[in-house]
């Protein structure tokens, strides 16, 4: 069982295999509970302005950095299996003490389905971002050669987001190219992606895909789902959305317009308004919704 210890806004989690996890919450302490779970290659910083955006909308906001990434320890035996990430979630959803929706992005989200599936009466709302059970397999080649090619790190900050531009190049610069600093440390005078190169496993194949088509046919149907995926995406397509749809077909779905994978750094308005939106409809004791501020641009699929 994971335990938590807090000093302000600052969380602490101890996997069941003794790492350390890093993470924090955002909001009052006494609003309907929401964990946001990053990707791969990510930290709980993706999660910035969406967590600022719920806490200010009464929201408690959890999020922490995974097995492996940011300031959460590495894993010795290199342990980074969706299950076991999902593992780490339910023990962090227990020291919580109590029910919370989950917003998982990518890995975030395998590791939140599986986790909702094995242990349902820890999670009352469940938003899957831009992740279904089978994902494409070019997409998926082009997220990996991104995380493994550049072994020895890069001399200057501008190297590295030169690396990110090429990765997005439909995304817009960052205002400020400090803030990649958070997803790098130095070592040895270069600067490194803070995530252990191991993260980085074998390929989804098709085991993944019927364990994931499995856990999500074990949902509760009366469980609040939704589906976020970029309408540029290159990892979830049309047929995976049809296929999920067949297969789930109580949940909301919503393509945001002019977003690749990672959807809430592409479009976090729209993708925010999505969230938002659903969490408000959703969480158990959430707030009145606010005043509609932008309508989520729809893409190759609408809302249903």
């Amino acid at each position: 069982m994971a335990k938590i210890g807090g000093v302000e806004q600052a969380l602490r989690f101890t996997t069941d295999d003794g790492l350390r996890l890093v993470g924090q919450m955002d909001g009052a302490g006494s609003g309907p509970l929401v964990v946001l779970l990053h990707g791969g290659g990510q930290t709980r910083h993706a999660w910035n302005e969406t967590s600022a955006r719920l806490a200010g909308e009464g929201f408690d906001v959890v999020r922490y950095d995974a097995r492996g990434h940011g300031d959460s320890d590495w894993a010795p035996d290199h342990d980074y299996r969706m299950q076991t990430h999902a593992r780490d979630l339910i023990g962090v959803m227990g020291a919580l003490g109590r029910p919370a929706a989950l917003v998982g992005a990518s890995m975030g989200g395998v590791a939140a389905l599986i986790a909702t599936a094995a242990a349902p009466a820890l999670v009352c709302a469940l938003a899957l971002v831009d992740i279904v059970p089978r994902f494409a397999a070019g997409g998926v080649e082009r997220i990996r050669t991104f995380m493994t090619a550049h072994p020895g790190g890069f001399a200057t900050l501008e190297e590295a987001t030169a690396a990110v531009r090429a990765y997005n190049p439909h995304r817009p610069p960052p205002k400020n190219p400090q803030g990649l600093l958070r997803s790098l440390r130095e070592r040895n005078g270069r600067l490194h992606w803070h995530w252990d190169p191991a993260v980085v496993g074998a390929p989804p194949d098709e085991t993944l895909a019927a364990m994931l088509s499995e856990r999500l046919a074990a949902l509760s149907p009366t469980l609040p789902l939704l589906l976020v995926t970029g309408a540029q995406s290159d990892v979830v397509d049309l047929e995976a959305i049809a296929t999920f749809r067949r297969q789930a077909p109580q949940a909301e779905t919503i393509a945001v317009a002019r977003a690749g994978h990672m959807v809430a750094g592409d479009r976090n308005d729209a993708f925010g308004d999505a969230i938002s939106g659903f969490l408000m409809r959703s969480a158990p004791g959430a707030l009145t919704p606010p005043a509609p501020r932008r309508t989520p641009s729809s893409g190759r699929s609408g809302r249903s």
